[in-house]
């Protein structure tokens, strides 16, 4: 599932049921750049729990809430359904 990341979005869908969803944040980062996800940083440094509280009780539909965060070189964005969008900067 390889894609190039040159100043395009790559689009995924995170598990919203899932514990530690910033763990599949570094698992796609890790997949793009062809490296380890050993051999990054920890996301958790990087976003916390805020994805943890955004997928567990997330608000209502209608707020359509989004996350736009740094990672790695990449500017992320996340959104309550789980759709995320991964631009390489």
């Amino acid at each position: 599932m390889s894609e190039t990341v040159d100043d395009e979005i790559v689009p995924r869908k995170l598990e919203t049921d899932k514990e530690e969803p910033v763990a599949q944040v570094v698992e796609v980062v890790a997949e793009l750049e062809g490296k380890r996800q050993e051999d990054l940083l920890p996301g958790y440094k990087q976003v916390d729990h805020i994805l943890d509280h955004v997928f567990s009780d997330p608000p209502v539909q209608e707020a359509q809430v989004k996350i736009t965060f740094s990672y790695e070189g990449y500017r992320i964005t996340v959104e309550q359904n789980g759709k995320a969008q991964f631009v390489r900067v």
